[in-house]
């Protein structure tokens, strides 16, 4: 297994603080999948408008962080380093459960088709083994 930590992962992908939504990358294969985790705490900005009475991360952001993960599996490759991978498209998304305070979400981005810069991942959030979000995302490599 490969593993990066927030640092390696920002010599990868462009996005930083606030945000950069994944913490650590537990396991990736470049070109292929990559498996990374959001801690979410109470104190995350968004919570404070998302709902007050009801803390409840916003679902495009979760479909970010999956994207950011299918990020460092495509730059990770030789030939991309130093590019940016930028949204083409988001199919079949569906938010199946709620992601709150203290969940730590596992998130996974396997790439099934890629021909040159354009190529689409199929992305999986969980938490405690339960999927919370599936879609399948469209990139470009600029």
């Amino acid at each position: 297994m490969k593993h990066l930590d927030i640092n390696q992962m920002k010599e990868i992908i462009p996005h930083r603080h606030p945000f950069l939504l994944v913490d650590y990358i537990e396991d990736y294969e470049p070109g292929k999948y990559a498996v990374g985790y959001k801690c979410v705490s109470y104190r995350e900005e968004f919570f404070a408008g998302h709902f007050p009475q009801e803390p409840v991360m916003p679902g495009v952001l979760t479909v970010e962080a999956l994207a950011q993960v299918g990020a460092v599996a495509i730059l990770s490759m030789e030939e991309y380093k130093g590019k940016t991978a930028y949204f083409g498209g988001i199919k079949n998304c569906k938010f199946k459960g709620k992601i709150v305070p203290g969940d730590k979400v596992r998130l996974e981005t396997k790439i099934i088709k890629r021909r040159g810069p354009v190529g689409v991942g199929e992305a999986i959030a969980s938490v405690d083994g339960k999927t919370v979000v599936i879609a399948e995302l469209t990139f470009m490599i600029g």
